[in-house]
């Protein structure tokens, strides 16, 4: 399960969209998920989906590859579904014991575990074809305005960096303890809910150990190499728009002016 998590990872490949700027792919990142939330009918979220479709067929990253960040959020997705399927006033559909599922709700569940999936694997998309530190490059340039007031936009993008890139690191750990652990005689399964709780506690002691030393080790190689970030500090691979960069910002815009006049037509179903 801890293997199937795919944020924080980089997939190495030849694609157009893997040489894209990271400023372009971080906005469209952003622009994708807003528009998801902008949509009001189904015509909608099938333009998101082709529009996602496309993406994943040039970035050249494997479908199979991105869906199994999915298996991490089963769980999150079953308990929005069944919420909203469940808790939303409206037209009676079904009715068995206290629980009504309506007209109004049964879409609404639909609509929001549509735009889980396709958050994530939107997501997956800007993660799995850049660089840790392309990432962070991107970020700062884009939050450079905040400088004017007063906001340590260097610092607030490498610690974002460095906590995404932290993220496969630390799973690794984890899967590497839990083995240890069950090596030993330890058992994860079995049990309620309260006994797996107790039964993570020799996990999670050691993996806040490991996590704290290499926080430590990365804070002292820092130093060591006298690191110092924001003003004139120079970049050995600086950010240039080019040409490609301009026609995706181009498709982005029609992708979202045209997604959001479909999925906001009031005939959508």
């Amino acid at each position: 399960m801890l293997r199937d998590i795919t944020l924080g990872q980089y997939y190495q490949t030849e694609s157009p969209i893997h040489r894209l700027d990271p400023r372009v792919k971080l906005v469209g990142t952003i622009v994708f998920i807003i528009s998801l939330f902008c949509m009001k009918n189904l015509l909608g979220y099938v333009c998101a989906a082709v529009f996602l479709a496309m993406c994943i067929r040039i970035s050249k990253v494997p479908f199979k590859f991105m869906t199994k960040g999915m298996k991490s959020i089963i769980m999150l997705l079953m308990i929005t579904v069944v919420f909203n399927l469940f808790l939303t006033p409206g037209t009676p559909l079904v009715s068995f014991w206290k629980l009504t599922i309506t007209r109004e709700g049964l879409r609404l569940a639909s609509f929001m575990a549509i735009r889980l999936v396709m958050l994530i694997i939107g997501s997956s998309v800007m993660t799995l074809t850049t660089t840790p530190n392309n990432l962070t490059d991107g970020m700062e340039k884009l939050l450079n305005p905040l400088k004017k007031i007063k906001v340590p936009v260097h610092e607030v993008a490498m610690m974002m960096s460095i906590a995404l890139r932290f993220i496969p690191i630390l799973l690794e750990e984890t899967d590497k303890i839990m083995k240890a652990q069950m090596a030993r005689g330890a058992d994860f399964e079995s049990g309620n809910l309260i006994k797996k709780a107790k039964a993570l506690v020799p996990v999670l002691v050691p993996l806040f150990i490991s996590a704290f030393r290499r926080a430590n080790d990365l804070a002292m190689a820092m130093e060591a190499r006298c690191y110092r970030g924001g003003e004139h500090r120079t970049k050995m691979k600086p950010l240039v728009y080019k040409k490609a960069d301009y026609i995706a910002y181009l498709i982005l815009l029609f992708y979202f002016a045209g997604g959001i006049c479909i999925g906001r037509l009031t005939f959508g179903i």
